[in-house]
């Protein structure tokens, strides 16, 4: 006997259902609008119940009703002859949706379907089957669309993208026949087929890993259900139900052993513990990697051939937009043009403007839904002619190209270098200015940092408006042809931006979203730095020295860190002993840098080391803990006002104010390191004269900056003895 059955599916996935019942073996197949009809046998549409990953619902059609009325719906729901379909003490339920027809309350309409099939039964035996919501013996599933009531049998019982794995999940995760309709889309069962690797660098619950190796493994998505809605069905083929299981668990067995690499990798390692307990319970011990690990450090693993990276990454307000989430595109863009050369890529996000970020152009696009949220699934071929260039400066000049001028740069660069050689190999510096506009036509401040490799950031300071732009344009281009001659390195290890006057947190405002982190060292620790999203790259090389105070004076005391940035001080302040630090700071990005940095140098006790997004100055008022602190250190900007602030800040014309707040936070003995970088400030040292004042500003100034002794300001304050 054959019937009618409807696949549901979430929006645009109307033709991969399509695709999956033909292979299934399904004919007389016809897509519309959110699934597929079909007919089968009911083995058949067992079957689809089964190995189908990408429905919602597999519905058996009993009947069209008209049901412009309330009294209408109701006497076509009590003419279907119920008592063929549930026992008399049976449970039921009753789902329904409405679009475009006079009945427009989904909750009155399920009433009136309910109380037709119990009518139905007291008439008929004097007795009434029970509403049950959660599992019961059938599910009835009624559409109402243009008056039409279309009454059907659910098959599946709950939601076919409930496979029995998931207990837990994180926020917002992928649905299961979702995540299978992306792998899909991407092209993975081919990929598997080659017995090519699957990588998802951000695997969150891990059910992309998962429902991959669910494919890879021809395994039937439904094997692992505990509950379906035609086992309390009175017309249930139990026996063609336990042959299709049967078949099922045979393929699984043979499929298992033939599962390529699939890897899961997340920077959460909550997110990685349930991604490897969900595996466990699909049946996946010992098949998947699930590892914890930063998108920048994913790599393809051996030596196997280039396979499917695949990433759902977050795309609504879980990050800051204006710097965390363009920077994460960025970032995994990066990833994927620097380690996984020849790959494909099949990136999921909600926002497709970030998609402009990962500096590759999509070879193709498909949308898909989650939930309500239309989503792009981005195709990637990480491949050269797929790169979208970003050299960030003109072209360098060439040796045959330079004037005689550029010889005097490439001489002084020798020379700064000779002069500074063994200063650095002695006190093992790797980062260091090696140029700051030694030569007037050359204005420019050159840095250098070794750590993987050697990256050269340099800024030009804007020429004043009386030097002719053809010139500079000129002599730039000149220094940046010497610098990658000079210092022997590509050009993607040169970053150039052009340093303009900036006021109070302008320096620190992103200038791009590439997201590209690089490791370097300093006094011991680690750091990461970034060379083209800010002005500045997160590590101030002049405070060094101060850097190494703050960790010389730490141990044994509670370290308060404001205005912290990208949190380097604490990180020092933590390697040099620090009882605890509290690091506190008006930006999420660059609060959260600072985290990275800690747990880079794994200082990353919960207890210990507290980080907090606030206005420093608000913060300072409303601090009710009121915690003592043996060392603080205190690094304001010039000037600064946000949205975030109700009022402004200047350093020269608010100091005494601010060191005296900090003052109040610390404990007997306790010393404050105040700092600033306002090259004309003046220390009201009058206003302040109850306090001991000693200037370190020259003993913190590192050979390297010796060319500019007003780069930065530094006192070290404490009270008298005795007040």
């Amino acid at each position: 006997m054959r019937y009618r059955f409807f696949a549901t599916v979430p929006k645009n996935m109307e033709s991969l259902v399509v695709e999956e019942l033909q292979a299934l073996g399904v004919d007389e197949v016809s897509e519309t609008r959110a699934g597929a009809g079909f007919s089968a046998s009911l083995a058949e549409a067992y079957r689809v119940c089964l190995w189908s990953r990408v429905a919602n619902r597999i519905l058996l059609v009993l009947r069209e009703v008209p049901a412009a009325t309330p009294d209408a719906l109701y006497e076509g729901a009590l003419d279907i002859p119920w008592e063929d379909h549930l026992e008399q003490e049976g449970s039921f339920s009753v789902d329904f949706s409405t679009s475009a027809s006079k009945i427009t309350h989904s909750h009155f309409g399920a009433l009136r379907v309910k109380d037709a099939i119990v009518d139905r039964f007291r008439a008929r035996f004097g007795s009434r089957p029970s509403v049950e919501k959660g599992r019961p013996d059938i599910r009835i599933n009624v559409y109402l669309y243009r008056d039409m009531a279309t009454i059907s049998l659910d098959l599946s019982g709950e939601s076919l993208h409930l496979r029995g794995y998931r207990k837990q999940g994180l926020s917002a995760p992928l649905k299961e026949n979702l995540a299978a309709a992306i792998l899909m889309r991407a092209g993975w069962p081919a990929e598997a087929e080659k017995g090519r690797p699957l990588v998802d660098p951000m695997c969150g619950s891990g059910t992309l890993p998962i429902e991959a190796a669910l494919i890879a493994a021809d395994s039937a998505p439904g094997l692992g259900r505990e509950y379906w809605g035609f086992t309390g069905w009175k017309l249930h083929d139990a026996g063609a139900w336990e042959v299709l299981l049967d078949e099922a668990t045979s393929r699984r067995r043979a499929g298992m052993e033939r599962l390529p690499d699939i890897r899961g990798y997340d920077r959460d390692p909550r997110a990685v513990s349930v991604a490897i307990a969900n595996a466990e319970r699909a049946g996946l011990h010992g098949k998947l990697h699930f590892e914890k690990k930063d998108i920048s450090e994913c790599r393809p693993v051996g030596q196997n051939a280039p396979g499917l990276l695949v990433a759902n990454p977050p795309y609504g307000e879980r990050l800051d937009v204006q710097g965390g989430l363009p920077a994460l595109y960025a970032l995994l863009g990066q990833t994927l043009k620097s380690h996984f050369p020849g790959w494909r890529a099949g990136v999921f996000t909600g926002n497709p403007e970030l998609g402009k970020r990962f500096g590759l152009r999509a070879k193709r696009i498909h949308s898909l839904y989650n939930g309500r949220i239309e989503c792009k699934l981005l195709h990637f071929e990480v491949s050269p002619e797929w790169f979208v260039s970003d050299r960030a400066y003109p072209r360098p000049l060439t040796a045959q190209e330079r004037s005689d001028g550029a010889a005097m740069f490439a001489n002084r660069l020798r020379k700064n270098l000779k002069h500074l050689s063994s200063w650095l190999k002695r006190e093992e510096i790797r980062c260091y200015r090696l140029y700051d506009a030694d030569l007037p036509e050359y204005a420019l401040a050159v840095d250098v940092y070794e750590g993987e490799k050697r990256w050269v950031h340099a800024q030009e300071y804007q020429a004043p408006r009386t030097v002719d732009k053809g010139k500079a344009r000129v002599r730039l281009r000149e220094a940046l042809g010497v610098l990658l001659e000079q210092l022997d390195i590509p050009e993607d290890q040169l970053f150039f931006k052009v340093r303009r006057p900036q006021r109070g947190r302008d320096q620190y405002q992103p200038l791009a979203a590439k997201g590209r982190f690089m490791q370097v060292e300093e006094g011991g620790c680690r750091f990461w730095v970034n060379f083209e999203d800010y002005l500045d790259t997160g590590l101030f090389l002049d405070h060094r020295i101060t850097r190494r105070l703050i960790a010389s004076l730490a141990g044994g005391r509670h370290f308060l860190n404001l205005f912290a940035y990208t949190g380097s001080a604490t990180v020092l302040a933590a390697a040099g002993g620090a009882l605890s630090t509290t690091t506190i700071d008006m930006s999420g990005n660059y609060l959260e840098w600072a985290r990275r940095n800690m747990t880079l140098n794994n200082f990353d006790g919960v207890y210990e080391h507290r980080f907090i997004r606030a206005d420093c100055l608000e913060w300072l008022e409303k601090n009710v803990r009121r915690q003592k602190y043996g060392l603080v250190f205190l690094d304001p900007p010039t000037f600064s006002t946000s949205k975030r602030m109700n009022h402004s800040f200047d350093v020269q014309r608010d100091h005494v104010a601010l060191i005296r707040r900090t003052m109040e936070l610390l404990e007997s003995g306790g010393i404050l390191v105040f700092s600033n970088n306002q090259r004309t400030f003046k220390l009201d040292s009058a206003a302040l004269a109850d306090l001991h004042i000693e200037d370190i500003s020259r003993q913190t100034l590192p050979p390297d900056f010796k060319r500019n002794p007003r780069i930065h300001n530094c006192w070290k304050i404490s009270r008298q003895a005795g007040s």
